[in-house]
């Protein structure tokens, strides 16, 4: 049967298992709009304030239900407003479809109105990009570009698809299939013996987990690892929960702002095991001094990370999910027994560390304590995400939802949105800043909309807190626009967007505030807190264990 291109679109949205949606409607996609309003049964779609609110609330949708999100925008300003959510997509590793309408194929590059080269500006920040200039391709291209998404390590994925091609009627093939990419059978067997010759011999092993045991759920298989043979684990901001935080040799994030133990541990380390890791400028501080004397394997699915921040002894390609039981089998049992009792002073040191009153620690605590270890949490991005990467104690992989790779601004509440929305609307927590919950506030208008228990835990300290901390330490004290001086009463806000809004000012409050949120819309708590309150320990930038700063 023939079919337009926007029938086609939502029929294969639907026959690859989308069920929600989230985007903006607007004149080039007013189509694919019309087709997603007659299968309004089959397809849930979300509004949101702002396209960059849908992007963001797709990514977190995807993390946490394990789907591939999507995407629908109008061309021009619609598209663009997607750049931000797509890089964050692409630096996060999260598979994202996104769908853009554009003008008429004779009109493309012709300055018309909302002409924009969308593949052009997002080319360097998708894993692949379709301009679909023919029908006849369209229905390859979908299954395809969902096939990338998931394939290998994850990614955004980008379909353009022209106002004349959602108009144009082609041949619709009920049962269409594509060659599906699977990522190649493991073989390189002689690197991991390679690897197991470094375990043997080292006496003090480290291993490093990141994004990638996350995304692959191997959680359990790093656990059986670390037990064979003594060795401390870590997390990137991207792997914190991957391991339960009540594992015994879970030392919790490390890097710039790592928890003491674990960056403490890893520079004493002589041999890194990194799983599933970019070794980013923030994990790492000096890359000339990283590792130093220490021995490192490093494994990844993407080969493009072996060897690209730091020169690893042993690199193999391939999905942990392989790797890893090969790994802790031949690895055999170590006591490292020295080793293990150096973590052990080194961990009494970092659970030394307290603060008492109405504090980060103190609030973050109290909200861990009030919820399961079940609940869902996403952070903007500042101060208030390294305090939650610090102190929140996550027990399941895919519960901390953050903006690693990008660090964006905004990104939290349209993450809280999404991750609702994949939990089947259950209740989920945002810790955010007075800066970031600036960016994107709007997208509260949605969370009343969609009637999501979204509990909004807000940092106020009066000033872009991250920014300010640098110049307090390293510009002796000069805060030039980091002072925000704003006079926005953020309860009363909420409360015009329809949600309940309360001011937490000791623990007590905060516990009652959370005990009375609704169940049926998002509640905002704003908790106020010294602009002095800092993030530490901190790893000055292109610095080193000797530089880091305590107090």
């Amino acid at each position: 049967m023939k079919l337009t291109g926007a029938d086609i679109l939502i029929k294969e949205l639907i026959r690859l298992g989308v069920d929600t949606v989230f985007g903006y409607p607007g004149g080039y996609v007013i189509n694919i709009y019309d087709e997603l309003y007659k299968n309004a049964d089959k397809l849930t779609h979300i509004l949101p304030a702002h396209e960059q609110g849908a992007a963001h609330a797709a990514d977190a949708y995807a993390r946490v239900s394990g789907k591939v999100g999507v995407v629908i925008a109008t061309g021009g300003p619609g598209a663009t407003n997607l750049v931000t959510g797509i890089a964050n997509a692409y630096l996060d590793s999260v598979p994202v479809v996104f769908i853009t309408g554009n003008v008429a194929v004779p009109m493309l590059g012709q300055d018309s109105f909302q002409d924009i080269d969308i593949v052009g500006v997002t080319l360097p920040i998708v894993k692949h990009s379709y301009v679909v200039r023919d029908i006849k391709h369209l229905q390859h291209i979908i299954n395809e570009a969902f096939n990338i998404a998931r394939a290998g390590r994850k990614g955004p994925v980008h379909i353009d698809i022209p106002k004349s091609v959602q108009l144009d009627t082609f041949e619709y093939i009920p049962d269409f299939k594509i060659n599906t990419r699977n990522s190649a059978t493991f073989t390189d067997f002689h690197k991991i013996d390679a690897a197991i010759d470094l375990i043997k011999e080292s006496k003090r092993p480290y291993i490093y987990c990141g994004g990638g045991v996350s995304a692959t759920a191997t959680g359990d298989k790093v656990m059986l690892l670390s037990e064979r043979i003594g060795a401390p684990i870590g997390m990137s901001l991207m792997g914190i929960g991957s391991v339960p935080c009540s594992f015994g040799l879970n030392l919790g994030m490390s890097g710039m702002h790592g928890r003491y133990a674990s960056i403490t541990a890893k520079s004493e380390a002589d041999l890194i095991i990194a799983l599933g890791v970019r070794f980013s400028d923030r994990a790492t501080g000096s890359v000339s001094e990283y590792a130093g004397n220490t021995a490192v394997i490093h494994v990844d699915i993407d080969a493009a990370e072996l060897g690209k921040n730091i020169r690893p002894n042993v690199s193999i390609c391939g999905d942990l999910k392989d790797i890893l039981p090969v790994l802790a089998e031949k690895a055999g049992a170590k006591s490292n027994k020295q080793w293990l009792e150096r973590i052990k002073e080194i961990k009494n040191k970092d659970n030394s560390q307290t603060t008492d009153g109405f504090s980060p620690k103190s609030i973050i605590e109290c909200v861990n304590n009030h919820y399961s270890d079940d609940i869902v949490v996403t952070t903007d991005v500042g101060q208030h995400q390294m305090w939650v990467a610090q102190y929140y104690k996550f027990e399941r992989p895919r519960k901390l939802i953050s903006s690693g790779g990008l660090g964006a601004m905004g990104y939290g509440l349209g993450a809280a949105i999404g991750a609702s929305v994949a939990r089947g609307r259950k209740r989920t927590v945002l810790f955010t800043g007075d800066g970031s919950f600036g960016m994107n506030l709007p997208e509260l208008a949605t969370a009343v909309t969609q009637k999501l228990p979204i509990t909004i835990i807000l940092l106020n300290n009066g000033s872009l807190g991250m920014v300010r901390q640098m110049q307090t330490l390293f510009y002796e004290k000069r805060y030039s626009n980091t002072t925000l001086e704003r006079k926005t009463d953020f309860p009363a806000l909420a409360k015009a967007f329809g949600a309940a809004g309360n001011t937490a000012c000791t623990l007590d409050e905060l516990s009652d505030a959370l005990k009375n949120a609704p169940d049926d819309t998002p509640c905002l708590i704003e908790c106020k807190i010294d602009v002095n309150e800092k993030v530490l320990p901190m790893i000055p930038a292109g610095g080193t264990i000797k530089d880091v700063i305590l107090d």
